[in-house]
């Protein structure tokens, strides 16, 4: 028998049989979009009067609309009568609710559904209001809600079982996670993968490494992961050879492996590899996604291929303020700030608006072009025109600016004006044109601030120590030494890497565990006799060490970036651009002897250091001045 309630008035305009197109449709739209429970009795008095089936009632709407009202109990009825599956009617409810704005509200009606004891939860159930947990972190009621699986016996369901993993491992509870995995029956690729992700996502990258060898099967997400896991800690080799590895073993690499692997290459500088990626990515339809293309620059950029970089930004369909602005930093970075400017410029009129990171390139690339008008002008415009908060980075790019212009007092005048308490990198800046403009007593006062924020930083020492050295202030430079020894500042050991063939190869200071070491060594005294007929002399007043000034000079020549020049030399065919990254500045000396080199040897050099790019050619390079 249809349930009726005789207390519920349905509208003439419904209840009369001889009703209106208009009122039928009416009548029709409501039956299927009532959105409350008051609309929901009106229907269902109408269904009864019609002497229509309740069956015809969209019921999951029937008990999302009731489900958190006081027509709980109504709906329930409603179901009893219709004779439908109570369980796949709520289960329908709580998926609705977890995927909603609200998911919370799932968790509610569970709890709902269990108070009124409406059915025992299956593993739908379980699945539904443990993704609400997950969505909102909720770790209490996801415990609960764990506790309802292991009760009826819903252990061997895998797919619970991964929920529930994720959901600790989510809430930072990497320790039941790991216990819950290591208990279980069965495992598939998903449980490793939701255990590496987690792991990685917290530094862990030892555990992480554990639980991949120990997989019995990888997808690609398992390789991805990882490859990104080595980037994301500063360790590109790694994601390097693990991606070489992978390739081995017949994965294809999608979308995000590309841009993880392209990552590692910009952090080496393995151009060879990040090309034959690009080729792979083109092949495999990738052209199209932003992300890639957009990493695919930033390659480019940090490979020193700035022709290419522009290539791939000229061919974008469709480009981002992440396109723009790694456009603009990368011609920044090489020295090109009239073309960084047009690029600038060009964005502005397409309608793209800038963001912070856009103007640290365009103030960068005015800071090294010496650019000081442009520079001030773009950095009051920030504000003015585009509504964007100079952070303390945009700050420092103004400090690099009047400092390397030998505007140093107003520079000073500028740190003590800001908004924000300086840090080492402002000061460091200030430093930096002190020793270029030779100014003893601000480079003092910049060194008393940095003594205080980064006291065990050796380069501001050495800095110092070049600044007094350069006034013949020995007394000074001795003082510093001792200084850096009392603290126990040591300095940081340079290193330069080249690639050749896919194989990086790195060099420290005076490296003699090169395989090629003793061939190193003779081709650059090769190179230093026609370099000293161009009138190269070396300058030892970078090294910083009480010896002999033969012993000067043999430390300079045994310098790391040197070494990498040598070895790339010996081992690419003629004509091929040399490739060094390094992880300090290139030193005075090795500035002076590159350029001579790329003439001598015609070749072009291309050396990232940790400020810029160097781009050697014709015994000329691409800054303005070494700095």
């Amino acid at each position: 028998m249809a349930l009726y309630f005789s207390s519920l008035h349905f509208p003439s305009t419904v209840a009369n049989h001889h009703h209106s197109p208009t009122s039928h449709t009416l009548k029709t739209h409501l039956l299927h979009n009532f959105s409350s429970p008051f609309e929901l009795k009106q229907v269902h008095t109408h269904l009864v009067k019609t002497n229509t089936p309740l069956s015809n009632l969209p019921l999951t709407r029937v008990g999302f609309v009731s489900a958190l009202t006081s027509s709980f109990t109504y709906a329930h009825q409603i179901f009893a009568h219709a004779g439908v599956s109570q369980v796949f009617v709520w289960n329908s409810c709580l998926k609705m609710f977890a995927e909603s704005e609200n998911p919370g509200d799932a968790v509610l009606l569970f709890y709902k559904l269990r108070q009124f004891n409406v059915f025992l939860p299956d593993s739908f159930t379980c699945s539904f209001v443990l993704k609400a947990c997950t969505t909102m972190l909720d770790l209490f009621n996801g415990r609960i809600v764990h506790g309802y699986v292991e009760k009826l016996g819903l252990k061997s369901n895998l797919f619970l079982q991964n929920m529930v993993v994720n959901l600790y491992a989510l809430c930072g509870e990497m320790g039941d996670a790991r216990l819950l995995f290591e208990k279980m029956s069965q495992r598939d690729v998903v449980t490793w993968n939701i255990m590496i992700t987690q792991l990685i996502k917290r530094g862990d990258m030892v555990e992480a490494c554990e639980l991949f060898t120990r997989m019995p099967e990888r997808s690609v997400r398992s390789w991805t992961v990882m490859i990104s896991g080595y980037v994301q800690c500063g360790k590109p080799k790694e994601a390097v050879e693990l991606f070489v590895e992978m390739e081995g073993v017949g994965v294809r690499a999608n979308e995000v492996t590309v841009v993880a692997v392209l990552a590692a290459c910009a952090d080496l500088g393995a151009l060879d590899l990040g090309r034959r990626v690009h080729e792979y990515s083109n092949r495999s339809g990738f052209r199209r996604n932003i992300r890639v293309s957009n990493t695919l620059i930033d390659m480019y950029v940090k490979c020193g291929c700035l022709e290419d970089a522009r290539r791939v930004f000229d061919e974008m369909e469709e480009r981002t303020i992440f396109s723009w602005s790694a456009m603009i930093q990368g011609l920044a970075i090489h020295g090109q700030a009239e073309e960084t400017l047009r690029i600038f410029y060009k964005m502005i009129e397409t309608g793209m608006k800038p963001n912070g990171v856009t103007f640290i390139g365009i103030l960068h690339a005015c800071s090294h072009m010496g650019l000081i008008e442009d520079g001030r002008k773009l950095f009051s415009s920030m504000t003015r025109d585009y509504g964007i908060i100079p952070q303390i980075e945009h700050y420092g790019c103004i400090v690099d600016l009047l400092s390397r212009g030998g505007l140093l007092q107003e520079a000073y005048e500028f740190i003590m004006n800001m908004p924000m308490k300086p840090n080492g990198i402002i000061w460091g800046a200030l430093l930096g044109g002190c020793r270029v403009h030779k100014n003893v007593d601000l480079a003092e006062e910049a060194t008393r601030h940095l003594h205080q924020l980064d006291p065990l930083n050796d380069g501001y020492y050495v800095v110092l120590s070049n600044i007094y050295a350069q006034s013949e202030r020995w007394e000074d430079v001795a003082r510093v030494r001792r200084l850096m020894r009392n603290r126990g500042v040591k300095k940081t050991p340079g290193w330069s890497s080249i690639t050749v063939d896919e194989v990086v190869h790195e060099f420290v200071a005076g490296d003699e565990t090169h395989p090629q070491a003793q061939e190193i060594f003779r081709m650059w005294e090769k190179l230093l006799g026609k370099m000293k007929l161009k009138g190269y002399v070396p300058n030892t007043s970078v090294v910083l060490l009480d010896m002999e000034e033969k012993e000067k000079e043999r430390f300079l020549y045994r310098h790391s970036e040197k070494l990498a020049l040598v070895f790339g030399l010996m081992n690419t065919p003629p004509g091929t651009p040399i490739r060094i990254l390094k992880n300090l500045r290139v030193c005075e000396d090795c500035h002076t002897a590159f350029k001579l080199i790329s003439e001598i040897v015609n070749r072009e050099i291309v050396v990232r250091d940790r400020n810029r790019f160097h781009c050697f050619k014709d015994a000329s390079c691409s800054c303005r001045d070494y700095w």
